[in-house]
């Protein structure tokens, strides 16, 4: 059985980079150069976020995006697109938007990301509330294990929310990737398969807490600041009990972001 994951790249897409400031960690805008402009004019914000993180955690592995198997992870998914059509829903007078139709599921993100990188490996969306992240994480490693060896990308990630549907979720907008494989080579840290702590164990950072609240996917944050400390370290996973937490370990192999 695997001990540990090896972490080869992450990066972060932030349209907000103030959100990082307490953190010290340096995120990247919305890239829409990724996309034509046709498929671009279709997608929500959450895809071209994750698109974006996805494209550049990839390209810090070296790793080809055609053939890499992934996991999509968030909490509301196309949470604009399924409420605008919800809203649409009790006029009979309005006709539903086929595009939005066709975008409102939980794998449009995988799916524009498969289309545009003409990757046909298989892709997994999953949504688990409060621990989203951590079961990402989870069905990355479960994959793995069965497989015995390889790599997966595995991408977190919300945008903002109709502020009437369950504030403070969705003030805020947060996308994080990271390629994982089973090897060490060139990896830049290892994360252990995650397990739940006992609440005396963890002291979850305020700031981080406030954050995460608002935007789901921040629960990477204390994964993402141990990696650029290069200090290793037991890292939670999400805000509420039980606590899921990982061990970190950091290595020096180098990588621009």
């Amino acid at each position: 059985m695997m001990k540990q994951l090896f972490i080869k790249s992450y990066a972060i897409c932030c349209p907000d980079a103030h959100l990082l400031a307490p953190f010290a960690l340096r995120g990247h805008d919305i890239d829409n150069s990724l996309m034509p402009a046709a498929m671009r004019r279709r997608t929500s914000m959450t895809t071209r976020m994750a698109i974006s993180a996805a494209t550049l955690a990839c390209a810090q592995a070296n790793v080809d995006s055609q053939t890499l198997a992934s996991v999509f992870a968030s909490l509301g998914g196309e949470i604009q697109v399924t409420d605008a059509l919800c809203r649409l829903l009790p006029d009979e007078n309005e006709l539903l938007s086929p595009t939005q139709f066709h975008n409102s599921v939980h794998n449009t993100s995988a799916g524009y990301w498969a289309i545009l990188n003409q990757c046909q490996a298989p892709s997994t969306a999953i949504a688990a509330a409060d621990d989203t992240f951590a079961m990402g994480l989870i069905e990355v490693w479960a994959q793995l294990q069965q497989q015995g060896c390889g790599e997966r990308l595995l991408v977190c990630y919300d945008e903002l929310w109709p502020q009437y549907l369950a504030a403070p979720i969705g003030q805020n907008a947060f996308a994080c990737a990271f390629v994982l494989s089973t090897q060490a080579e060139q990896a830049i840290g290892s994360i252990s398969l995650p397990q739940i702590s006992e609440p005396a164990e963890q002291i979850l950072p305020a700031e981080w807490l406030k954050l995460t609240e608002s935007a789901p996917a921040a629960a990477v944050i204390p994964l993402l600041m141990t990696l650029q400390a290069k200090t290793p370290a037991t890292v939670p996973l999400n805000i509420k009990a039980p606590i899921w937490s990982s061990r970190v370990s950091v290595r020096e192999f180098k990588y621009e972001q």
